[in-house]
């Protein structure tokens, strides 16, 4: 590479306003001095006189506040057991060996066995499990150990 060799480049990056007085644009970002049209574009602090959006809504207090923040565990079907052998012991790590679920995921979240689709060959369940999952793995000729 050569520096006489390298293409051109036309395009220009979007000027950022209003980042210090050395940008050429500091203070007032070229809008000039106050005025409707100098305030920023999305004003959380005047809305027509009307009492702003932020101090409409409720405050997010107590119980279900931080269900963003819950885990959840994995979700295994009973149908994706089907791809293991006969008589298994299905833990996380089995699950992780035959590539069902995640590592790292099983880990931080856990694993739950759920009901859809059925079940043909008998297991040994050591994982939180549903109901109906737990009865068609029953039904099949395997156990739920809990």
């Amino acid at each position: 590479m050569e520096l006489n060799k390298i293409e051109k480049t036309t395009e220009r990056g979007k000027r950022r306003l209003g980042l210090g007085s050395g940008s050429g644009r500091g203070k007032t970002a070229g809008r000039g001095t106050k005025g409707q049209k100098a305030r920023g574009k999305i004003s959380l602090s005047f809305e027509g006189g009307a009492l702003t959006l932020i101090k409409r809504l409720p405050f997010r207090r107590g119980k279900g506040k931080h269900k963003v923040f819950k885990k959840k565990p994995l979700i295994v079907n009973v149908k994706a057991l089907n791809l293991l052998k006969k008589d298994t012991v299905v833990d996380i790590n089995t699950l992780i060996k035959q590539h069902i679920v995640d590592e790292k995921d099983a880990n931080i979240y856990g694993v739950k066995i759920l009901g859809e689709g059925e079940v043909s060959i008998p297991l040994t369940i050591k994982l939180p499990i549903s109901e109906r999952a737990a009865l068609k793995v029953k039904k099949a000729g395997g156990s739920v150990e809990r």
